[in-house]
């Protein structure tokens, strides 16, 4: 099963997601893409788990996940929404950050959440698309930012 649809949108599982973006372990932050509509928003899981190796540093009392990498989930989610929305010729492409803005981090993500990962297209033009999402553990905001990319052969 790489992609099914429901009522809420395409559902996009970690081997589709392998063949449309770049990242592999341990940069890849996104287990599965639901509710996928093209052109408009998508929601990215990250499923947050103990043996990921930056919790060893980060930290070894207090295991949290990092901020930057709720961001870069955020970053892939819309990375698929852009691959699915320009279809086959935009794999192979490369999604490259612009700028994040107003970006904040509301609690902390830890070992056993599940981070759900609600992604906005704002508006594109050209190869520049921008974005607003949502980060939430079990319906609560952990983090929240509006940013911009840019999409580019590889």
């Amino acid at each position: 099963m790489d992609t099914t649809v429901t009522d809420r949108g395409k559902v996009i599982d970690i081997n589709r997601i392998i063949q449309m973006i770049p990242h592999r372990y341990p940069f890849l932050m996104v287990d599965r893409v639901i509710d996928v509509v093209a052109n408009e928003s998508a929601v990215g899981i990250k499923n947050v788990t103990i043996n990921e190796p930056f919790f060893q540093g980060h930290f070894p009392s207090r295991p949290v996940f990092p901020g930057v990498l709720i961001v870069e989930a955020m970053a892939q989610t819309a990375a698929v929404l852009v691959v699915e929305t320009l279809g086959p010729s935009a794999e192979g492409k490369l999604v490259y950050f612009m700028s994040v803005d107003t970006c904040r981090f509301r609690k902390p993500v830890g070992p056993g959440d599940q981070l759900m990962i609600h992604v906005f297209k704002e508006r594109s033009r050209a190869n520049v698309w921008k974005f607003r999402a949502e980060a939430k553990v079990a319906g609560v905001l952990v983090a929240e930012a509006t940013y911009a990319a840019m999409i580019l052969d590889e």
